[in-house]
């Protein structure tokens, strides 16, 4: 059953800042097509996170969301860390990267999609703040991180 509510505006929420018609401008994965593994490890500046490091971090910001809400218990970093490192910049690990990300947002979709309407207002586990203030946190968390994407794309483009 899709979530009514809240519930569907959080969803809703979610799904247009990762693929669909949000209003802060491109989505996430409309930012993310066209780069290639190289442009994805390629730091610039030099004291920036790669495309690639954002993409790490938001799959594992992404992944502790979901198992906050599911195993109901304080998680205060990712388990892989804040950014996880890049150690394989092939082709092939790009593509394993965008598709654990792609994971990761549908897994948060599945978890909105059966979490009962009262949890949104219940204490996340360990923090101050409420599950809905921290899902819809994750899709600014997503909008955010694709803004900084698309500079760095067009940095390291040129």
């Amino acid at each position: 059953m899709p979530p009514t509510g809240e519930l569907a505006r959080i969803d809703d929420e979610l799904r247009r800042a990762y693929d669909g018609d949000c209003w802060h401008g491109p989505p996430l994965l409309e930012v993310l097509q066209g780069i290639t593994a190289q442009t994805a490890a390629a730091q610039h500046p030099p004291l920036t996170h790669s495309i690639w490091a954002l993409v790490n971090h938001l799959a594992a910001w992404i992944e502790v969301a979901a198992r906050r809400i599911t195993e109901w218990r304080a998680i205060n970093e990712p388990d892989a860390g804040n950014f996880p490192p890049v150690t394989d910049t092939s082709d092939t690990a790009w593509a394993a990267t965008l598709k654990d990300l792609d994971r990761q947002h549908k897994a948060l979709l599945g978890v909105v999609a059966n979490l009962a309407p009262e949890k949104l207002d219940s204490t996340v586990p360990g923090k101050n703040y409420a599950v809905a203030v921290m899902l819809h946190g994750t899709s600014q968390h997503y909008a955010y991180h694709a803004g900084q994407i698309a500079l760095l794309k067009k940095l390291v483009s040129k």
